[in-house]
């Protein structure tokens, strides 16, 4: 069953926003830590984006996927570049990290996609 890419994107970020009415702290560690690691350095943000996607397919962690496609393609990324680096993520976790790149992958670069051209 095809899964609502938008939807999990703003269930995560709304997710985000009521936990921090609870415990803003926690969220706001957590968020500063994204900001303090994915700025420009060394390593551009959009490669820390294509990393970032390749770790999420790895890990099998749905939410992450579907934000840091977005995110990559936010930062500049093109689908080739967000594929090839899923398949570095094939390459180190075989069959199930391919589920996730044919799947949840696509649908998520073919709904974002026109959101950055």
């Amino acid at each position: 069953m095809k899964k609502d890419v938008r939807q999990m994107l703003q269930d995560f970020t709304n997710g985000l926003s009521a936990l921090s009415q609870t415990n803003g702290e926690h969220v706001n560690a957590f968020m500063n830590l994204l900001g303090t690691n994915y700025a420009e350095g060394a390593v551009d943000t959009k490669t820390k984006e294509l990393i970032s996607v390749a770790v999420a397919i790895y890990n099998r962690c749905e939410y992450c996927i579907v934000f840091h496609v977005y995110k990559a393609l936010e930062a500049g990324a093109t689908r080739a570049e967000i594929n090839e680096s899923a398949m570095v993520a094939v390459a180190f976790g075989g069959g199930p990290s391919m589920a996730y790149s044919v799947t949840l992958l696509k649908d998520s670069i073919d709904e974002f996609e026109q959101d950055f051209k």
